[in-house]
């Protein structure tokens, strides 16, 4: 498990992280989405293969599958124009142009939701505690929130951009 170097390498990583109590969560279920607010009435919810009907495959990785796209590879991260940023899955309008801001993270970044506009839920993926946030909606996997963003918030919500769709004003 240590190699000559006194060094973990991955196997050796991985092998103690599975000893650990609730081993270490690799691979994402198929259709991971969280539900979407059970009290909205305007809330979507389709079968794995029309969501797969819907969006691309890329699309469909992040939002129902919970992946996240590479950093800068998104042309939101340039977009400038005043509007609204709406989810890809059912396009309910999550963030208005007022809230994006440059992070640095390579990712679109807002300091703060449209109102009733998104859920959040505890993610144990990468071992410490993170906050994803999921359309209220249809509950399409967005990204996650940090508490380094700028005022008046202080909050990042640090978005995929292929969960976008930028409806100019």
């Amino acid at each position: 498990m240590i190699n000559a170097g006194n060094e973990m390498n991955r196997r050796g990583f991985l092998t103690l992280a599975a000893l650990l109590p609730g081993g270490l969560a690799v691979t994402r279920p198929a259709v991971a989405a969280s539900d979407p607010d059970p009290s909205r009435a305007d809330r979507v919810v389709l079968s794995e293969s029309e969501w797969r009907e819907r969006l691309t495959p890329a699309q469909f990785d992040i939002l129902r599958d919970e992946g996240t796209e590479p950093p800068h590879s998104s042309p939101l991260n340039g977009e400038k124009r005043a509007g609204r940023y709406h989810c890809a899955g059912c396009d309910l309008p999550l963030f208005s142009s007022e809230a994006k801001y440059e992070s640095g993270t390579g990712w679109p970044s807002f300091y703060e939701p449209l109102p009733d506009s998104l859920g959040t839920k505890r993610d144990w993926k990468l071992i410490w505690p993170r906050t994803e946030y999921h359309c209220a909606r249809c509950g399409g996997h967005q990204g996650h929130v940090f508490d380094d963003g700028p005022q008046p918030t202080g909050l990042r919500y640090c978005n995929n951009g292929l969960a976008l769709r930028f409806q100019p004003s």
